[in-house]
């Protein structure tokens, strides 16, 4: 068993780090005999030994594999053997195994069983009795997910997909015929396997898929029948955890890259503790004893400090081991430090001290240890640039603490070559000298690594989109009245409709000669008499009607004029601009409209032409994502002049302005603002009581609706042109 391999190997050394004083001692007990009686559902196991003990042995008790382990100190195994199957009840066999002055018993056992434990003369009895267990019906729900619904059902494997999560998860997703297939998930060694109870598969999914393009924890997925049931083999690589869960018809089986924090005892990304679990009743027992003892149920190399001291007790029953480590660094104030897949136990000042006293080493070794000279060859930077960077400056054209690379990169301001490090660059040949202690070049080599890459280039298209529709009507009337009958105004004279003005005549002789004045006859005659309410506009249509009576002397003209207009315009501007990865850009277009400034100095009057601009612009920073998707910070202004609207020869300016941010797919389309404006107007014109003269009141009035929509759309399309691969 892992267990018992793992004593083996380390049993002499741990039992040198438990008790410095024994191990100069020879053993003065040894276990003589152990016999194993069941007793209705309990199994008592009596172990004989030469001389009685003064205290019960430690002892803790593991749930998977189930068994029960005791320590018995300064005792040697007088059995002539070290395994002894027993198979009475749930007890199926013994391990007693010596290493040094320290002997351990196991009890392995079929399923996890309470134990007690109690001393009577030159022997120790433990009394075993079944327990049932809630956590084991948890695993049991974890490791199978459906029971066979009944006897001789077949199910069958639809599809097997495999795809990459969003963290960078390997997700392996089936298809059943059927929610109540039969599942069973373990894990074999280094491979993942996946076993589906009475189920068939189709030839074209008898196949191993090779996955390691993806760039997920998982490199192959095979997927073949054995017998009536099908097998699944998921091969990972690196740490990893795995996560099933069934949805309906879809089994789906995660797993995902653990990352390896130094100082957690038991690697994973689950919350809380996650170490077998133990069941312990340590009294009165040795701290280094009981912490060598969990890192074994770990699978820990563990160091622990000479100074860890003490004893401590402890009573717990299905604690992780994890659990229990932790508690005792809580109980002694200890600490531990990992390194690789040891780890290093001591009290926290101790630990404290030592870290403090190696950072002073390094500091020391730092001020002392030879400059080294190395070159590096700038393919996309700057030369001068990075240097500035490295001595903690800004590039040349930019001020304050932060720093921005051609690429983009955005870069605190802080030094990164140490004290006595220097960097020259020389423009001409882009090259870069760093003259620096070697733990330093690393870093430095990592950074420019990092940083000297091409930027993908992105085509930002806007189109901003201003649809008008208008809608004029107008309706208004003319109504004449002409009255044709003679007026007889005496003198042989007849007027129509009008008044008469005869003529008048004077003489005035002077020097002989007489003159004569006077003025003819007039007729003034009034033939239209009537109501005018035409439309205000020439264009448009009219409609005329004359009524007359019979003797054909009144004549009565109504004329009406109408116009309806409908009109739908739309102005498109598309303005774009190509840009890197993570660079802003911005492009413009239109005017700028001058006007004149007056101002009054000491009596002076000064005027100057002062510009305001009337511009389309569109400023945005592409961010491309690791997923494909292009994140936009925009700024988009439309600017127009209205010369209609215009206060003593200067226009106002009408803007509409969009600023927000967005993720959109490469080469997709989004709205990113509109906006919309209704203007309605209606207006009546007419004579006063005329005009409210219930349907012949229409024609003493004029009637105008007016309905304006103005609608802005602004489109924005991202396009990554340039997708480069850097090869290492």
């Amino acid at each position: 068993m892992k267990f018992i391999k793992h004593t083996l190997v380390m049993a002499s050394a741990c039992l040198a780090l438990v008790s410095p004083l024994r191990a100069q001692t020879a053993p003065v007990n040894t276990i003589e005999a152990i016999n194993v009686a069941q007793q209705g559902n309990e199994i008592a196991v009596k172990i004989d030994l030469k001389e009685p003990l003064n205290s019960p042995p430690a002892g803790f008790s593991v749930a998977n594999p189930a068994k029960v382990a005791f320590d018995f100190l300064g005792t040697t195994n007088g059995l002539g053997k070290t395994t002894q199957v027993v198979n009475e009840g749930d007890l199926h066999s013994l391990n007693v195994v010596q290493a040094g002055e320290r002997t351990r018993l196991v009890l392995n056992l079929v399923r996890n069983m309470n134990y007690k434990t109690r001393l009577e003369g030159k022997s120790f009895y433990v009394i075993l009795a079944p327990v049932t267990r809630i956590s084991d019906s948890a695993a049991q729900r974890v490791t199978q997910f459906a029971e066979e619904r009944s006897v001789g059902q077949r199910h069958a494997v639809r599809d097997v997909v495999f795809r990459r999560g969003k963290d960078g998860e390997g997700r392996i997703v089936v298809d059943l015929s059927d929610a109540g297939t039969g599942i069973d998930i373990r894990q074999q060694g280094s491979s993942l396997i996946v076993d589906f109870m009475k189920t068939s598969l189709p030839d074209q999914l008898r196949r191993k898929l090779d996955v390691t393009d993806f760039a997920t924890p998982v490199t192959a997925v095979e997927t073949k029948a054995l017998g009536e049931n099908v097998r699944m083999t998921i091969t990972p690589k690196g740490l990893w955890e795995h996560n099933a869960y069934q949805s309906d018809n879809q089994f789906i089986v995660e797993v995902k890259k653990i990352i390896e924090e130094p100082n957690k005892l038991v690697q994973g990304s689950k919350v809380g503790y996650q170490g077998p679990r133990v069941s312990i009743n340590y009294q009165n027992g040795d701290v280094r004893a009981l912490l060598r003892l969990m890192a074994e149920e770990l699978g820990l190399n563990a160091v622990i400090s000479e100074t860890v001291t003490g004893t401590t007790t402890l009573v717990l029953k299905d604690v992780p081991a994890d659990q229990v480590i932790d508690i005792i660094f809580q109980q002694k104030g200890l600490d531990m430090r990992k390194k690789g897949n040891i780890i290093l136990i001591a009290p926290r000042d101790e630990i404290a001290t030592r870290e403090k006293l190696e950072f002073e080493s390094k500091q020391q070794i730092g001020e002392l240890e030879p400059l080294l000279l190395e070159q590096y060859t700038l393919n996309y930077q700057k030369a001068v640039d990075v240097a500035r960077l490295l001595a903690g400056l800004p590039p040349i054209g930019q001020a304050g603490g932060a720093a921005s690379s051609s690429a983009g990169i955005n870069i605190a301001a802080q030094r990164i070559l140490s004290k006595r490090g220097s960097a020259v660059a020389d423009p001409q040949s882009n090259l870069l000298f760093v003259n620096d202690i070697p733990s330093k070049l690393d870093e430095i080599r990592t950074f420019i690594k990092a940083i000297d890459i091409g930027a993908r280039q992105v085509l930002i298209e806007a189109r901003v989109v201003e649809a008008n529709d208008d809608f004029n009507k107008q309706l208004g009337a003319k109504l004449n009245f002409i009255n044709s009958k003679s007026i007889n105004l005496g003198g042989g004279v007849n007027a129509v409709g009008g008044s008469y003005s005869p003529a008048t005549r004077s003489s005035v002789t002077t020097d002989g000669v007489t003159k004569v004045n006077g003025t003819s006859a007039s007729l003034t005659q009034n033939s239209n008499i009537g109501v005018n309410l035409p439309s205000y506009t020439s264009s448009g249509g009219t409609l005329a009607l004359s009524l007359f009576n019979s003797a054909i002397t009144r004549i009565l003209n109504l004329e009406i004029a109408a116009l309806e207009s409908d009109g739908i315009g739309k102005v498109i501007s598309s303005p774009r601009v190509i840009t890197a990865n993570n660079v802003k850009a911005k492009i413009e277009d239109g005017t700028e409209i001058p006007y004149v400034v007056t101002s009054f100095s000491n009596g002076t009057t000064t005027q100057t032409v002062s510009f305001k601009p009337a511009k389309l612009s569109l400023e945005v920073t592409p961010q491309i994502t690791p997923e494909g998707t292009v994140k936009m910070a925009l700024l988009i202004k439309k600017e127009d002049a209205d010369f209609t609207n215009a206060v003593l020869g200067i226009p106002p300016i009408k803007s509409s302005i969009v600023e927000t941010n967005v993720v959109v797919e490469n080469g997709g389309t989004v709205v990113v603002g509109g906006v919309y404006i209704t203007n309605a107007q209606s207006a009546v014109e007419k004579v006063p009581l005329l005009g409210d003269i219930p349907y012949l009141g229409a024609l003493f009035r004029v009637k105008t609706d007016s309905n304006k929509r103005r609608e802005l759309l602004i489109f924005i399309t991202p396009r990554v042109i340039s997708d480069k691969v850097r090869f290492d």
